[in-house]
């Protein structure tokens, strides 16, 4: 596609708008996103919260595995005796015991280990299938980073076609005014053509003062996403390839997300999760065995029967069967069944949804080809279509009205044109997340369209005054 001249008055405003800081480099697409990867906060947040989510793996495991305690007292003692006892070896007369000090001191070691107790492997089994959830849940987040950083990214490109269109439509508007005012000073139209006129350069000052706000708006929604206050960006390149998704069959990309949509992934593992706790629940009722070893160590220094020091080991093995606890684990149980349908319906709706945007997203993207095609040709018919209409105004069939009209046409036309290729960039994108095959390489390969040698600068204070003075 050729390139649309543009107005005298147009390229200046261009290089107006184009006022950056000097040593600003333009950011590309891949730019953004490595730069989002890291200051998302978003997707920080999402990081932080799996790694949250991976402890509960090491919170289930140690209900089975051992656990090993120990401690130990010391104590100082002051023991004293009455000032004379009964004399128990000859049976005659007291005998006096003198008092003693002395420490007592000891440990206790204790090992149990559960040998049966399937609630806590069924609930080390329910945990396993959570972090998954949260894994697939995490993959979503990335996947989403991508989708955020295009969409913000060719917002901003949109906001600029849309402000190039309104300044060329308020150049080409004046410069319609100017004739027709001076058409009028020769007697030649009729001041109606005039105000005409007028009313039709206010209102495209109008709309090129709120594009240019919105260029602003755009460019910090990319900064806040990126963390980098981007001053330009690279345009993406007329060569885009706009060509129907590939593989062109609907329900081949149908089957393709029902196994690998990252929504439905991590439903399924919420569902094994929640049917896991079911299992541990019931699994109340049952008995549990454990085994386990204690061993005692007493040392004092007072005076014993049995010496100084005595130890002492236990091995036991217990079994405990659980036979009424007013119901609370009957409830626990069917509170888990409840869970566990919600989780099954939670699956099926993911189903049907992603069944129906991975169809709507397949008809959009081809719709996208189609259109693009229809609007790049609409262009080349409008702007004929304007010829004719300013011919027509010269020999005095067409009035002022219809010039302005056809003009603002033209213009409206070459930015949906632009717009529409936008639309079919994210539509494929989001097509290939619905579906689960998003990846970085996709954005990559995007990024090979980005034009260095064509760059969309942002819109600073100065730029948008210079813009007004110049309008007046």
């Amino acid at each position: 596609m050729k390139k649309v001249k543009l107005p005298l008055l147009y390229s200046v405003a261009l290089v107006v708008v184009a006022f950056v800081s000097p040593g600003t480099m333009a950011a590309n697409l891949a730019d953004a996103y490595a730069h989002a990867v890291q200051n998302d906060p978003v997707l920080g947040g999402a990081k932080a919260q799996f790694q949250a989510r991976q402890q509960l793996i090491p919170q289930a495991r140690a209900g089975l595995l051992p656990s090993i305690t120990t401690g130990g007292t010391s104590s100082w003692n002051d023991r004293e005796f009455p000032d004379h006892i009964p004399n128990t070896v000859s049976g005659v007369g007291t005998l006096k015991v003198p008092g003693e000090e002395f420490n007592e001191h000891g440990w206790q070691a204790s090992v149990q280990q559960p040998v049966v107790n399937l609630t806590n492997w069924f609930t080390y089994r329910s945990a396993r299938s959570s972090v998954d959830a949260a894994e697939a849940s995490l993959e979503a987040v990335d996947q989403n980073l991508i989708v955020r950083v295009i969409q913000a990214y060719l917002n901003v490109l949109r906001a600029q076609d849309l402000l190039e269109a309104t300044i060329a439509e308020e150049a080409a508007v004046k410069r319609q005014l100017e004739q027709v005012q001076q058409r009028f000073d020769v007697g030649l139209v009729a001041i109606t053509d005039v105000l005409e006129a007028q009313a039709a350069y206010d209102n495209a000052v109008v709309r090129r003062v709120q594009a240019a706000g919105d260029h602003d708006i755009f460019f910090e929604t990319l900064a806040t996403l990126t963390g980098e206050p981007y001053e330009s960006v690279d345009r993406l390149s007329i060569t885009l390839p706009i060509v129907d998704p590939e593989p062109s069959n609907e329900e081949e990309w149908v089957t393709t997300a029902l196994a690998t949509n990252l929504a439905i992934i991590a439903a399924k593992a919420q569902l094994r999760a929640a049917e896991r706790t079911v299992a541990a629940r019931r699994s109340g009722h049952l008995p549990t065995i454990t085994a386990g070893i204690n061993h005692n160590h007493l040392a004092t220094g007072g005076r014993s029967f049995l010496s100084g020091k005595t130890d002492q080991t236990t091995y036991q093995v217990g079994i405990s069967l659980p036979i009424y606890q007013g119901g609370f684990t009957h409830s626990l149980t069917k509170e888990a069944v409840a869970l566990a349908e919600q989780a099954r319906q939670e699956l099926q709706n993911q189903r049907l949804t992603v069944t129906r945007d991975t169809r709507n997203l397949f008809r959009s993207v081809a719709t996208d080809v189609v259109r693009v095609s229809a609007r790049l040709k609409a262009i080349a018919s409008i702007t004929s279509a304007l010829e004719a209409t300013q011919t027509g105004y010269e020999v005095g069939t067409r009035n002022i009205v219809d010039v302005l009209q056809a003009q603002q046409r033209l213009y409206s036309s070459q930015f949906d044109y632009a717009d529409s290729r936008y639309n079919y960039v994210l539509d494929l994108m989001f097509l290939k997340q619905t579906t689960g095959t998003l990846i970085p390489e996709d954005l990559q390969e995007l990024n090979q369209f980005m034009d260095p040698t064509d760059s969309v600068h942002r819109v600073t204070s100065l730029s948008q005054r210079s813009l007004d003075l110049g309008s007046q």
